[in-house]
């Protein structure tokens, strides 16, 4: 069963995580929660609060075979929290699959990972990722996956099942979901 490592900081995207997530339990990957702060309470940017399945701290450094990053006003915490940079890289270096939507990519630059890369991003930040595949809802570069925002989660979270999983699996979770 294909691992999953999520980390939701305060001011996280409801959408953004909360589809992903979902799509890829459909699928049969164990999905983990992880809250980037010290209680497994974390409340999103709309004012819904998720009870996670543990702490990032307590995670510490074990690998997955994908690191999910949602996006929203939150973003500047993961960006923030050199656990989270060190994770990246840490997953990169292992050859696992990363995930980033909506600002989430901004994650990734800091830790020099789009350079050279096809990529997408919210155009909040398009000011700092000056490569921003625009039009894309999805772009999917070796592994590394990206995603626009809110309107793209469920794409995003198909094409994380269809990656971490297969097409097939893929097809038949949207086909359930009527996607």
């Amino acid at each position: 069963m294909p691992t999953v490592l999520a980390i939701l900081p305060e001011g996280f995207e409801e959408l953004e995580a909360v589809a992903p997530i979902d799509l890829l339990r459909r699928a049969g990957a164990e999905v983990t929660v992880a809250a980037l702060g010290e209680t497994i309470h974390v409340t999103g940017r709309n004012a819904l609060t998720m009870h996670a399945d543990t702490t990032l701290t307590a995670v510490g450094e074990r690998l997955f075979d994908m690191l999910f990053l949602p996006g929203g006003p939150g973003v500047a915490r993961l960006r923030a929290d050199p656990r989270v940079r060190a994770a990246v890289l840490r997953h990169h270096a292992a050859d696992r699959w990363l995930a980033a939507i909506c600002a989430a990519p901004a994650v990734l630059h800091d830790a020099g990972l789009l350079t050279g890369r096809r990529y997408t991003a919210h155009f909040s930040v398009a000011g700092e990722l000056t490569a921003i595949l625009a039009d894309e809802r999805t772009v999917a570069d070796g592994r590394l996956l990206t995603s626009r925002g809110a309107g793209t989660s469920v794409d995003f979270g198909l094409l994380l099942v269809e990656k971490l999983v297969s097409p097939e699996k893929a097809g038949e979770v949207a086909r359930s979901i009527c996607a």
